[in-house]
Order: structure tokens, then C-alpha cells, then sequence
């Protein structure tokens, strides 16, 4: 039942954010003079459909669909929950009628073009504003905070996992379910302790214990953990920084970061930090599959074929499409909080963001630079032209989508 819970969540949160993308490309068109014929929430067909009719909005009875009354806008509610649209009169380029998207000027089709990505950047700036103030979880490597209005709230203490053999924490006594609370080093060197030189650090987050453990690797540490109700201190010899392991243990916990007056700075900072690794990781991506690509091109050198497979493999592992995001990744974020299903809802919505920047003609970035190519080229993008390419770019989204979902559904059934 979860499963379906977080299904239907997931369903209904990407409906948002692709409404509120095309929510943007609504406004900027009403603003720079381009009639907008139909907004709709989710994909035909269509459910139910409104219009102004004698200057009141007016249900419109199924029979006039076809042939609508009234004038100006249709805002209707459709059957599929995957998104929504806005339906601009005469959207391509060379539509110059009163009123079409062809006829505004270059700064106006750009402005309405990346009106959605700004909405995307928009409602995840909100988002990641609110969990700053509420508590903000941690998913990024030096994630973006301010430490001077920074509250760290435990919501799972540091508790250990599964321990090595032989390892540091075997050799201490640490046992499954031991709760971190402080880690200390005295400053001791071949037997002398010099108190003065030494650190006492509380444990409230992973990050705390992989820090400490980081920075005194090859050296005795005492750590104070409680065991059913019990407090205790048991002395560490780590391994050094080059072993397979410091401590030999597995840990868990987790914290949320409150902010005050800086929640607004934390939740910018944290949307443009995630922005970044997202193209990074699209960058990344390319770069695994072009080079493994290549590198299975090479028939005389099997280590550099093997090499392409697993860089291939790589950038697979590393895409999850529709099926995988609504029938994997919400259900998971929905039973592990409210808090890490909103930072998931801010991330879908950057990365929508960062995928319509790109240069791909199906998409606002590549419909702008499309345009921009012939307007410095000074030649008339005709209407035929730009579907053919348009067009084509979408066939090529849409394999790379039903790859994508093939390979999830695969991930699903070998997952169990």
C-alpha cells in the first residue's frame, strides 16, 4: 500500500512541476502580447474544459468542444496525470499574426521560452527556503549552509552497523547497535599524552565520525557510545589513511540543519550548488557513454572494450526515467520523510530546469538556439523546417526515454 501511496504522490508532484513549467511559459506569453488558445493540467484527453463566454467563464458541455463558444483562453483539466501544456497561438517562428508566438520579438520568444525554467528554479528555491527554516537534510558533500545560523537537530543519533573482523572496532569491543556520542584524541605520541594538544568532538551526523576518524587515522582515539541505556569509553587504535578502512565499522544517522534569518540565502545556495553538480553529472553522463562508446569501437585492445562496457554500464546506472523516478525513487522518499521527499521534489524540479537549458531542439533551450542559428543567419526559419527538426529531436527523446524505462523496469524485476 506505501508502495501505491508514493506512486500516486509522485504522480501528482511531477504534475505540479511540470504544470508550474508551463505555468511560466503562460505568464511570459500574456506579458510580451502572445495569445495563450489553451492551458491545461495533466495531457488530453480531455476531462473538463472552461471559457469566457458573454464575459463570465462558462462550463463547456462536451458537444462544444470541437467548436467552443466565447472567446480568448480554454483552461480544461485532462485525463493523463503527467504533466500539462500551454497552447500558444501560432508557436512556430514564422507564424507573424497578430497575437502569435512567431510575431513577438526575439527578446519576447526568449523570455516566454525560458519562462518554464525560471518557474522550475522558482518553485525549488521555495521549496528549499522552507526545509532551511523547518530542517533541511543533508545529501550533498559540503552542502551549502550558513554555520553562524546553522542549528543542527538529530533526528537519528550515529549508531553503528556492521563491523569487520579484525577491524579497529572489533579489536574495541563496538557491537551492532552502539550508539556515537563523542570521539576524543589526547595528543598521544609513543606513550606521552599531552592533554592541552588534544580534541574532544561530539558526534551528531556521519560526517562528524568519517572527519575525526579521517583526520587521527594511525592513532588512539577514545570514543564514548551508549549500549542499551549505558554509557561507555572504550580506546581505538585506527588503521592509517592507506588501509581499506579507519574504523571498520558500518554507521548510520541522520540530522536536519535549521536556519533563521538565512533560510532564504540557504535555500539560493543550495538550489544553484545543486544545479551545478546536476550538469556536472549530465556532463559526466555524456562523457561515460560517448567514451565507452568509443572505447568498445576498439577491437585490437580487449581491457580498453572492457573499460567502454563499464563506463557504459556507468552512465545507465546513473539515469532513471519516469517508471523509475514515480515507481522507485518517490515510494523510497515517501517512508523516509517529509523532509527528504521535499529536497527529492526540489531536485526533480532543478533537473527539469537544467534539461530544458540544453541545446536540444524538442526542448526550450534548443527551440531558442534554433532560432537564434537563423536569426544570425539571416535566413527564414520556415514553419516546415522547424517541425522537421523539431520533430526528429523528439523521436530521438522519446528512444531515449523508452530505453531508459526499459532499463528501469529490468532494475525493478532483478531488484525483487
Amino acid at each position: 500500500m506505501s508502495v501505491v501511496i508514493g506512486i500516486i504522490v509522485g504522480l501528482l508532484i511531477l504534475m505540479l512541476l511540470v504544470t508550474g513549467h508551463e505555468f511560466g511559459h503562460f505568464i511570459a506569453a500574456r506579458r510580451n502580447g502572445v495569445t495563450v488558445e489553451e492551458f491545461g493540467i495533466c495531457f488530453p484527453p480531455r476531462a473538463l474544459a472552461w471559457r469566457k463566454v458573454n464575459g463570465k467563464w462558462r462550463r463547456l458541455k462536451k458537444s462544444e468542444w470541437d467548436n467552443p463558444p466565447g472567446e480568448g483562453l480554454i483552461f480544461s483539466l485532462n485525463w493523463l496525470p503527467i504533466g500539462g501544456f500551454c497552447q500558444m497561438k501560432g508557436e512556430s517562428d514564422a507564424d507573424r499574426r497578430k497575437g502569435s508566438f512567431g510575431a513577438a520579438s526575439f527578446w519576447g520568444k526568449t523570455k516566454i521560452l525560458f519562462a518554464g525554467v525560471a518557474m522550475n528554479w522558482l518553485m525549488a528555491f521555495v521549496i528549499l527556503t522552507i526545509l532551511a527554516w523547518i530542517g533541511m537534510p543533508h545529501f550533498l558533500e559540503g552542502q551549502f549552509e550558513i554555520p553562524e545560523d546553522t542549528e543542527v537537530v538529530v533526528t537519528t543519533p550515529v549508531t553503528v552497523g556492521e563491523i569487520v573482523e579484525e577491524s579497529p572496532a572489533a579489536k574495541a569491543g563496538l557491537q551492532k547497535g552502539d550508539i556515537v556520542r563523542q570521539m576524543r584524541f589526547l595528543g598521544c605520541k609513543d606513550g606521552a599524552c599531552d592533554a592541552p594538544k588534544g580534541e574532544r568532538a561530539i558526534i551528531s551526523v556521519p560526517d562528524d565520525l568519517l572527519a575525526f576518524d579521517a583526520k587521527y587515522a594511525g592513532q588512539t582515539v577514545y570514543m564514548t557510545y551508549d549500549r542499551e541505556g549505558n554509557t561507555s569509553t572504550t580506546e581505538i587504535v585506527l588503521n592509517s589513511s592507506d588501509a581499506d578502512y579507519i574504523l571498520g565499522a558500518g554507521i548510520s544517522g541522520n540530522a536536519v540543519y535549521r536556519s533563521s534569518w538565512s533560510a532564504p540565502i540557504v535555500g539560493f545556495g543550495t538550489m544553484v550548488q545543486i544545479t551545478g553538480e546536476t550538469f556536472k553529472g549530465v556532463g559526466q553522463l555524456l562523457w561515460n557513454l560517448v567514451s565507452g562508446v568509443v572505447q568498445q569501437l576498439n577491437f585490437f585492445d580487449q581491457g580498453a572494450r572492457e573499460s567502454g562496457a563499464q563506463a557504459v554500464k556507468a552512465a545507465g546506472d546513473s539515469v532513471s526515467g519516469p517508471v523509475g523516478i514515480i515507481g522507485v525513487l518517490f515510494p523510497n522518499m515517501m517512508s523516509s520523510g517529509i523532509g527528504n521527499l521535499l529536497f527529492f521534489t526540489a531536485l526533480i524540479s532543478i533537473s527539469l530546469a537544467c534539461m530544458n537549458v540544453l541545446p536540444i531542439p524538442a526542448l526550450d533551450g534548443g527551440r531558442w538556439l534554433l532560432i537564434l542559428i537563423y536569426k544570425l543567419r539571416k535566413k527564414k526559419l520556415t514553419k516546415e523546417k522547424e517541425e522537421k527538426i523539431v520533430s526528429r529531436a523528439f523521436m530521438v527523446l522519446l528512444i531515449i526515454v523508452a530505453v531508459v524505462t526499459v532499463i528501469d523496469i529490468m532494475r525493478m524485476i532483478s531488484n525483487g
